[in-house]
Parts: C-alpha cells; sequence; structure tokens
C-alpha cells in the first residue's frame, strides 16, 4: 500500500458534509447499501488526492486560455479604433 500523501485541497466544513450527504443518498439510490460518515469520508479524501489536482490543473488551464483568447480580442479592438483615426 502506498503511502498517504496529503489532501493538498480541503474542502470548507459546510461543503463537505453536503457532499458527505450526496454521495451517502447516491450509495443509497445506486447500491442499495448505505455509506457510513467514515467511509464516505475516506473516499471523498481519496477523489480529493485523485481528481483535484487534475481537475484543478485544467480548470486554470482552460481559464488561462480563455483569458488569453480575450486578450487577443482587445488587442485586435484596440488596433482597428486606432487606425479609424
Amino acid at each position: 500500500m502506498p503511502p498517504r500523501v496529503p489532501t493538498r485541497i480541503h474542502l470548507a466544513a459546510d461543503r463537505r458534509a453536503s457532499l458527505l450527504a450526496a454521495l451517502q443518498r447516491h450509495f443509497d439510490a445506486e447500491f442499495d447499501e448505505p455509506l457510513s460518515e467514515f467511509r464516505g469520508n475516506q473516499l471523498i479524501d481519496f477523489f480529493l488526492q485523485r481528481l483535484g489536482p487534475p481537475v484543478y490543473n485544467q480548470g486554470v488551464h482552460d481559464a488561462a486560455g480563455f483569458m488569453q483568447e480575450r486578450l487577443a480580442d482587445i488587442e485586435g479592438e484596440i488596433h482597428e479604433h486606432d487606425e479609424g483615426r
């Protein structure tokens, strides 16, 4: 078993509680099996460790690309207005 890596993404207590409740409802509905608070929190930690960093990085990458596109649009508009003088 690999050593546990501390989770760098931390959820606010209310967000974690909401996520845990949703996960427990999902287990009840889909698996006809209750999910304990302990196991639910373990699953949340697992997914934060495994999915958190790549999803976060993808979001940052997408936002940076979006901003670069907007800056290119602004630059084009500035040049259009300068040429019209």
